[in-house]
Order: structure tokens, then sequence, then C-alpha cells
């Protein structure tokens, strides 16, 4: 049994980690949203279509892909440290760069931040649910303190969702002013929002090298071959894998399309299409917020059932109604029911299969990195094949009414 001074002091590494977790998941939140707000400007700069805007995101999550793969090598082997300043510096490179030329080197920027995404968002997940999880004695209370401490992580990806909206509609608004001084001025806001996201990386990547972080797992601890044969024939770990493969590709589709749908709909005003995405995430960060004493009371699997039901709900009233108010209305309904149902899911994960996870993790993750590109990508090919986006958004509509049906058995 570990003496009082131990526990103390591992009590207190814990809260420095949880702490630079959360700070870390604020850029995290703004660089794997950016593509939302900015896609409106970035169409108009570079004179591309849906589909080579689709490219964007296929980009971004197909070399987030690779970044979850890599995390996956780097948490077995030598921990969680190289993975997260990896990816902090990989992000800053990404960011700097993104509006200072062509579509292709446009294009490199937006795979260099998705790389380090990828090594950052299964990372934080992790360790966040490992050693967020409490101490208390009952199985059910633990699991509760490990989806609380994940929904509070993302509360923080959230808030960085959040204020990139925003800052890009500022810079969208001000671009449209009439005058010289101005327009020249709004012209060199946007790297300006961009460059100092970059340099934040850089200074928590400083901030962070030296922290106490976990160490790696020992070879005995990570699924063997046989292991990984067994959990393939049980069915929990396919649903985990389609609920992560679809689940992130909706949520991305509809906060990254939602702009430019209100702009095809009549809705033109390049600040309202950068602020749509706003409300989404407003709507997704208040959720997460409330989760932790939501999460007190209810059921993970009613959380479940009820956040997808509402979910498609919401994604239908976004398409269906003709007003703009509906529409925010829509996105603000869609975001509150996504709120916890992916912080749920991560810590179901870290729950069924413990430290195994970060092996197991590398698979889930890359299925959460697929999806939105494949799911996104395919939004902008329906969109310019069909002549509607509204067609388009069709498809994150399907993969939430397909969550719905997939949480009605229990897993």
């Amino acid at each position: 049994m570990a003496s009082p001074q131990a526990e103390l002091s591992q009590s207190s590494s814990n809260r420095k980690l949880v702490l630079a977790g959360q700070i870390a998941f604020l850029p995290t939140g703004i660089l794997q949203t950016l593509l939302g707000p900015m896609l409106p400007i970035l169409i108009a700069r570079w004179l591309i279509n849906d589909t080579q805007a689709g490219n964007l995101f296929l980009v971004q999550f197909l070399a987030s892909l690779v970044g979850v793969q890599l995390s996956g090598v780097l948490l077995a082997r030598w921990g969680f440290r190289p993975a997260f300043l990896s990816g902090l510096l990989l992000m800053a490179c990404g960011v700097a760069t993104l509006t200072m030329g062509s579509l292709g080197l446009g294009l490199a920027s937006v795979a260099a931040y998705g790389l380090g995404l990828g090594l950052i968002v299964p990372s934080d997940n992790l360790l966040i649910a490992e050693i967020g999880s409490g101490s208390g004695s009952h199985p059910s209370s633990r699991a509760s303190s490990r989806a609380s401490a994940v929904s509070l992580l993302n509360f923080f990806w959230g808030v960085g969702a959040v204020f990139c909206s925003l800052m890009v509609a500022w810079t969208a608004t001000t671009t449209t002013a009439p005058t010289t001084a101005t327009a020249t001025a709004a012209h060199n806001l946007l790297p300006v929002f961009l460059g100092s996201v970059a340099l934040f990386l850089i200074l928590l990547a400083l901030a962070m090298r030296n922290l106490p972080f976990p160490a790696a797992t020992k070879s005995a601890e990570s699924p063997a071959s046989s292991s990984w044969r067994e959990m393939a024939k049980t069915r929990a770990l396919w649903l985990f894998a389609a609920v992560f493969f679809l689940y992130p590709g909706a949520e991305t589709a509809v906060g990254g399309w939602v702009g430019s749908y209100v702009s095809r709909i009549g809705f033109r005003g390049a600040a309202m299409a950068s602020m749509m995405p706003a409300f989404f995430y407003a709507a997704l960060t208040v959720g997460r917020a409330l989760g932790t004493a939501f999460l007190r009371h209810f059921s993970e699997r009613r959380v479940l059932l009820a956040g997808f039901a509402v979910g498609a709900a919401g994604i239908g009233l976004m398409l269906w109604t003709p007003s703009l108010p509906g529409v925010i209305a829509g996105a603000l309904i869609t975001g509150l029911s996504f709120a916890t149902l992916y912080p749920i899911t991560v810590a179901r994960l870290s729950e069924r299969f413990g430290v195994a996870a970060r092996s197991i993790g590398a698979l889930m993750f890359s299925l959460a990195s697929l999806g939105p590109a494949v799911i996104s990508w395919m939004v902008g090919v329906i969109s310019h094949a069909t002549g509607s986006l509204r067609a388009g958004m069709l498809l994150p509509l399907a993969a939430t009414v397909i969550l719905f049906l997939i949480h009605l058995f229990e897993w």
C-alpha cells in the first residue's frame, strides 16, 4: 500500500497533468474545427468547388489518421510525452502557414496540423480517462468519474472551437469594411490570429516538456496478438469501431458544413456563414460543462439513446426549416444533444479495456479520424454531384440515426 506522502505526490502530479491536458485541448478545438468557419473564405480565396473544399477535410483527417497510428506506437513504447510534444509542434507549424500561399501549400499546412491532431486527441483523451477515474471503490462510481473527467476535457475543446468560429467571423466582418485602411488591417488580421495560435502551441510544448507523464506500458500489459483475435470475436469491439467511425464523422460534417449550408440557402453574409459553427460548438460546449452533473443522475446508456435521437431531430430541423432562426435552433439542439456522447464513448472504452485501451485506442481513434475524413468529404462530393448541399447534409443525419439504432442494444 502506498504511503500517504506518495499518494499526495501522485495526486498533485495527476492534477498538473489534468490541467495541462485541458489547456492543450483549447488549441486542439481551434484547429480541429478551423476548416468549418474558414471554408467559405477559403473557397472564395482559392476559387475552389465543393469537391475540392471537401478534399481539405479529407487531407486533415487522413493526416490525423496517420498521427493516431503513430500515437499508438509512441504510447506503447515511450509513453505520453513524445506524442504530446511532437503533436503540439506539428500543429503550430501547420496553422502558422495555412494562409501563406496557394491551395497546394494550404493542403500541406492542413496535413501538418492534422498529423499533430492525430497525436494529441487520442493521447489526451486516454490520459485523462486513465488518471481521471478517481479512487472510488465501486465500479459505477469510477466509471462516472471517468466519463465526467473526459466530458470536462472536451468542454475545453469546445471552448476552443467556439473561440475559433468567433475569431474567424470577426475577421470576415472586418474584411467587408469599405475603407482601404480597414480592409488592409483585415487582410493582416487572420494571419495574426493563426500566428498567435501557433505561438501559444510552441509555448505550451515548452511548458509541458518536464511534466510527470505516466510511463510506457510494459509489453505484458499490451494486448497480445492472441488477445486481439479473441477481442475481434466480441460484438462490443465491432460496435465500438462503428461508433468511433460514425459519431466523429457526423459531428465534424455538421460543424464543418453548416456555415456553407447557411450561405447557400439565402443568408449570404460572410460573417453569418462563419458564425454558424459557433452556435453548434457553443451548444456542444455548454452541454459538456453540464455533463459532469448530468451523468450523476442518468445512466450512460439512457444519455446515449436520448442524445442520438434528439441529435437526429436537430439535424432534421436544420435541413427542413426555411428560416435562419430555424437553422440556428437546429444547430443548437444538435450541439447540445451531442455534448456528452463522445466523452461517454471514450470513457466506456477505457473502462472496458483498462490500460490495454492505449493500444486499442490507436484503432478506435484511427476510425475517429477516418470517419470525419470520409463523411465530410462525401458531403462535398454529394453536394457537387447533385447541386444541393442539403442532399449532402443528409449523410450526417443518416449516421446519427444508425448510431441511435446501435445503442438500442445492450453491449
